[in-house]
Order: C-alpha cells, then structure tokens, then sequence
C-alpha cells in the first residue's frame, strides 16, 4: 500500500469566504496545518502542505480553483504526486447532517455538492473517501446559497471547533489505521 495520501479540504478562496459554512473543509485543514506547524504554498491549482507522520506522506490541498472545479485540483494533484485513488480523502461540508455531526464513507453520491459533483466527473468514479461535516440546513426555502456561503454563528462556533478537531483526527486515522477502522470510530458518534 501506498505511503502517500491526498487530503483536499474544500472551500474558496479569498477573504470573503474566510469562516463561511461552505469552507469548513480549509478550516480543518488550517487547523492541521497548525498543530503540526506547516505552512501552505501556491502550487498548482491549490495551497499546499507537507506533512509526514508515521512513515506516511500527507498531502494537504486547498484547491484555488472554487468549490465548483475542485476536481481539477484534486485530480491534478493525484496524477502528479502518483497517488492512489484508496489513499484520497475529500473534507467537505454537508447540508444534509445536523450541525456537529461527521460521516466518512468511502463511496457515495455527491448529495447535490457542485465540488464533490465535479470531482467524480474528473475521477470518473464515486468510490473515493469523502468526509463530511454536517453545517445543518437552518435555511428558508430557496436561500441554500446565502447559507453555505453565510459565517458562522457565535453559538455555532465552539460546536464548529470541536468538530474540527474530531475531522482531523479522523484524517490522521484514516492514513494510520485505513477506512474501515475509522468509519467505525466517525460514524458511530
């Protein structure tokens, strides 16, 4: 098994979308990124860090290509760095779950996400981990956009962190002790 893994966290850039619902995936990548003291680069169709823990090399991606093209970075950044389909991992959010809750599956449909929907049409393939966080769906009919793209409330934000810290955990675990081990630890909180 490959020693090597693509973690892309979804999101867009610029500031106005800096701690938005719909960029939760950065945020847990920045926050992995701090713990273990990396820095992000321009490269390519995203922000970039290193990380090698335990024996294994971590990729980590902010694609720079919008939420709605994230395939083209994610897909890039496989080829480039030859890195296998079982070891990428997509952080997104997902109106669908409940505020706080995580699920990791290593299959599915893209539930309606233009950056999940782009990536399968670029890997040509819905078997790829994907890691969502719920981000609630506390939003009247017809204003999905405004409440993807909208900041977090105050009394969101501590849940927020938490869950965070609970995605980043479970990236670490899932190049650790691979899927099966981790879903069984993510899911059944």
């Amino acid at each position: 098994m490959s020693s090597k893994f693509l973690i892309a966290g979804l999101g867009n850039i610029g500031a106005e979308y800096d701690q938005t619902r719909h960029n939760i995936g950065f945020e847990v990548l920045d926050y992995l990124a701090s713990k273990y003291e990396l820095t992000f680069q321009t490269e390519r169709y995203a922000l970039v860090a290193r990380l090698k823990h335990k024996g294994k090399e971590l990729i980590l991606i902010k694609p720079t290509t919008y939420m709605n093209l994230s395939g083209k970075a994610v897909h890039y950044w496989l080829q480039k760095e030859k890195i296998p389909l079982s070891n990428l991992i997509v952080i997104t959010d997902d109106i669908a779950l409940p505020l706080g809750k995580l699920r990791l599956r290593g299959q599915g449909s893209d539930g309606g996400h233009n950056g999940l929907k782009n990536i399968q049409e670029l890997l040509q393939t819905k078997n790829y981990t994907r890691l969502r966080l719920g981000i609630g769906n506390d939003f009247p009919k017809g204003k999905q956009a405004e409440y993807v793209l909208g900041k977090w409330k105050n009394e969101e934000k501590e849940i927020i962190k938490s869950v965070i810290e609970k995605a980043a955990d479970a990236v670490i675990s899932f190049t650790l002790i691979g899927l099966e081990k981790t879903m069984n630890m993510v899911n059944s909180k």
